[in-house]
């Protein structure tokens, strides 16, 4: 490699995976590695790891990475999974395993945000949030909650590790802060809330920019890693936001799906998007907002049918795709609950209006095509949210749709993810767009980039699927949304 070259390292801290790749000066991946881990859940419901754990990923998965490219980084980027929290002291050293989204153990505590209507719970409150599982902490591990001098947000712990707690490195990013359920929409913390929540105020560390230098990296990070040390880290941002970012989302009103065990649709926005029960608005990584729909029954919902039906994933896309569709066959996705658009945990699902003749095929096709309906009705509500309060016209139609995740490859479930969402669908060239999103935002912070000039060196995109009419297609939809309403009557909330 030309010595005159530089890189950029993006860090992606998932919740099974830590990814890192390296970037060129022109935004173009050059290397990349992972490494997974598993969460522990020492009680049912509970959500925990070591974060040492997250620490010997990163040193293992920079070990695969060229060393003559690690050489040549001059700026590290991060993208967090987001929610859930590191609770530690004035060093930055973990006081317990970090908790993370999954988390149930607070879902009777989020009564705190009912009544909260113009500040954080004007987005929807998981219990895998900052502020529910602090909450829990406080009222459970008192000792441990006294000790604390921080409460940080999982990439926001690992920024501070790789800069040796340096008092710069605490700092957290309007994109994750607004996710914490202890922000206003605009990341900024939301103080009366965190005191009527009984949380010390000095737990929050001040906001900086995604894009800002939030310290540099140590000598002892940098030797573990293979990294000069000194180079300049950025603030980063949430996992969510980073893909927009690394995927090139710009214009207001551009749109992407990913699809994986869960699914999102987000839209881009300038301004802030209007207030919306079940959908999110939050910032984007570039300091603008966007709206999404975050539905969680997606790949969860195809791998427990594929498994109930006996199918590998081969046979499961051939039989599916090669059954007629049953006019009276449904399939309710909602296994576990639902966020986006219902905010519903007591949701349920499974087959109905089934068929002495229905083969596994056609179950197996039902549960593609329930899965495709549920994102459309988190579309739905997107589009609903875009109508103008004046005019009661449609402010941009939402008729492309970016895609990225694994869970949406076969050309055959593409087509009828266009189909079912009435959008067509473009793939991006781009399969680590998190973590891409996460070395630009380095290459910012380092002064190699203005966040401005990232438009222009957003990835490909390649036109996988159009949507074609089909009538039968969308009455089916019909019966799903009053199957759904049918169907919630039977399962009162808890």
């Amino acid at each position: 490699m030309n010595a005159s070259q530089t890189r950029f390292l993006g860090i992606d801290l998932g919740t099974g995976s830590l990814k890192v790749a390296l970037v060129d000066e022109a935004g173009v991946e050059r290397a990349v590695a992972s490494v997974a881990y598993t969460l522990d859940t020492p009680q049912p419901g509970w959500a925990e790891i070591d974060v040492e754990r997250w620490w010997r990923a990163l040193i293992e998965a920079c070990a695969r990475l060229p060393e003559d490219e690690r050489a040549a980084v001059r700026g590290i980027g991060f993208s967090g999974q987001m929610h859930g929290v590191v609770l530690t002291d004035a060093a930055g050293r973990a006081l317990r395993p970090a908790m993370l989204w999954p988390d149930t153990r607070a879902h009777a505590l989020l009564d705190a945000w009912q009544d909260d209507s113009e500040g954080a719970a004007s987005n929807p409150v998981a219990p895998g949030m900052a502020g529910p599982l602090l909450r829990w902490l406080l009222a459970n591990e008192s000792a441990t909650a006294a000790s604390a001098r921080w409460a940080l947000q999982p990439k926001d712990w690992l920024r501070v590790r790789l800069a040796g707690a340096a008092q710069e490195a605490f700092v957290a990013d309007p994109s994750d802060a607004c996710a914490t359920a202890l922000a206003a929409p605009d990341g900024r913390w939301d103080l009366a809330l965190i005191e009527r929540l009984g949380l010390p105020a000095r737990w929050f560390a001040p906001l900086a920019a995604s894009g800002a230098a939030s310290g540099t990296l140590a000598a002892d990070a940098a030797r573990a890693l293979g990294v000069p040390a000194g180079v300049v880290l950025a603030t980063g941002a949430g996992d969510t936001p980073c893909a927009a970012l690394g995927s090139g989302l710009h214009e207001d009103g551009d749109a992407l799906l990913t699809t994986g065990t869960g699914g999102q649709i987000l839209v881009t926005a300038r301004t802030t998007p209007p207030a919306r029960r079940g959908l999110h608005r939050y910032r984007s990584a570039s300091g603008g907002w966007y709206a999404m729909a975050a539905m969680q029954n997606v790949g969860v919902a195809l791998e427990a049918a594929r498994g109930w039906l006996a199918y590998d994933w081969a046979q499961a896309y051939e039989d599916a795709f090669a059954a007629p569709p049953s006019p009276t066959l449904a399939f309710l996705p909602y296994l576990s609950g639902e966020r986006s658009p219902w905010l519903d945990p007591s949701a349920r699902g499974g087959w109905l209006g089934a068929g002495i003749g229905d083969t596994r095929g056609m179950l197996m096709r039902a549960a593609f095509e329930g899965v495709a309906f549920a994102l459309r009705a988190g579309l739905d509500a997107l589009r609903e949210a875009r109508i103008s309060e004046e005019n009661g016209a449609l402010d941009a139609p939402i008729a492309t749709l970016k895609l990225a995740g694994g869970g949406s490859v076969d050309p055959r479930w593409r087509q009828l993810l266009a189909d079912v969402l009435g959008a067509q669908l473009d793939a991006i060239d781009c399969p680590n767009a998190a973590t891409r999103g996460a070395a630009l935002l380095g290459g910012v912070a380092c002064g190699h980039w203005r966040m401005d000039e990232l438009a222009a060196l957003a990835p490909a995109a390649t036109r996988v699927a159009q949507p074609r009419e089909d009538a039968a297609l969308a009455q089916r939809y019909a019966r799903f949304i009053d199957l759904y309403g049918r169907v919630r009557t039977w399962f009162p909330a808890a």
